[in-house]
């Protein structure tokens, strides 16, 4: 059968466009190209997150391969030597810090909130009985342990005991700790919700004035503070309550460290000093947003914003929604462990007013 010169051209066209079509196809499907490899710092409290191979794995299919350092999230927006590294994105652990960073002259692109976890007090089984007995700490009306923080810092301030507080097991002066909050971000939100409370509405220029120098107090009382909201955690959990009877962290790490692995958890539960989250009551969210710096990290925020990434920071890490809202299922150890809903909630401090109390403290 003869092929005339015009279905020959014809057909030679229809392939090219055939040929053209797939390798634009092939070009713009994530799986079949290399993945945008990117380079930024994050919280200590995402890291395990980051490592656990399904987020991986999904940010691998959305186009995308971090090199994620750990950095406290005040350090870096503010710190030299890790600005100086040129990273591509920040993922910080409060929305104060994209106001902080562009006050750092950072070329922030893009920021958005894709994380949530409250800020929590964690304490021990044996120390709440006592403090419940004082009228520090009580339960609310779903059984979640919530405690007066503002009482509870008078206390401290009036520099009363342990045992003045019921906890006669204990030595010495009642304290708490937080981790540095000129570095790490659990110790900034704490800063800025003791500075609320003590002036009795969100702190401001004028009122922070009268009330820093009983948070600077509160603070050196402290001793040492760690750099890592992580770090701390870990020494609370292999302290005790004799080393570390209360402490400031966020509500996943707990959540996180129960779905990690159930049969300690089990373990755990039948001893007799059992870790206890404490909401303060009102409490700040530690907004977890990521700052874009250069075009490649753009896309980073709606393939971490994704359904599937959603899913796994929730049901794997306890960290809730960009909204504030826990996930649809919850592992079944930690379901009745983590309110629905929290609706007392305090906004932190403009970040000029935080800066000044930064300052003062790192005096």
């Amino acid at each position: 059968m003869a092929v005339t010169r015009r279905a020959l051209g014809l057909g030679l066209l229809g392939a090219s466009v055939a040929a053209t079509g797939g390798f634009l196809y092939f070009r713009d499907t994530p799986f079949l190209r290399p993945p945008t490899r990117l380079a930024g710092f994050v919280g200590g409290e995402k890291k395990s997150f980051l490592a656990n191979p399904k987020t991986r794995d999904a940010l691998a299919s959305a186009g995308f391969e971090l090199d994620a350092r750990t950095a406290g999230s005040v350090e870096m927006v503010r710190a030299p030597e890790i600005l100086a590294q040129l990273p591509q994105f920040l993922w910080p652990s409060s929305s104060v810090m994209v106001e902080i960073a562009k006050a750092s002259n950072l070329p922030v692109r893009k920021a958005q909130v894709i994380l949530n976890s409250p800020i929590v007090v964690y304490s021990w089984s044996n120390v709440i009985d006592g403090l419940a007995k004082a009228g520090i700490v009580k339960p609310d009306a779903a059984g979640h342990m919530t405690i007066d923080l503002l009482a509870f810092l008078k206390a401290l301030l009036a520099e009363k005991t342990w045992a003045d507080l019921g906890v006669a097991e204990l030595f010495g002066k009642a304290r708490i700790v937080s981790t540095d909050p000129n570095l790490s971000n659990s110790g900034f939100m704490f800063a800025g919700l003791v500075a609320n409370l003590l002036a009795g509405d969100v702190a401001t220029a004028d009122t922070l004035t009268k009330v820093e120098g009983d948070v600077e107090t509160l603070f050196r009382r402290m001793g040492y503070k760690s750099h890592s909201s992580g770090g701390l955690f870990e020494d609370y959990l292999a302290g005790g309550p004799g080393a570390y009877p209360m402490i400031v962290g966020y509500e996943n790490q707990l959540v996180e460290w129960i779905i990690a692995d159930p049969p300690r958890w089990g373990r755990v539960m039948k001893g007799s000093a059992k870790p206890v989250a404490l909401y303060p009551v009102p409490t700040v969210y530690s907004a977890h947003p990521l700052l874009s710096l250069a075009a490649p990290a753009d896309g980073l925020i709606d393939a971490l914003t994704s359904p599937d990434l959603q899913a796994i920071a929730w049901s794997d890490h306890g960290f809730r929604g960009p909204l504030g809202t826990p996930g649809a299922s919850a592992h079944p150890d930690v379901a009745a462990l983590i309110p629905e809903r929290l609706d007392a909630i305090a906004p932190m401090p403009e970040a000029g007013v935080m800066l000044a109390l930064l300052a003062r403290l790192a005096a």
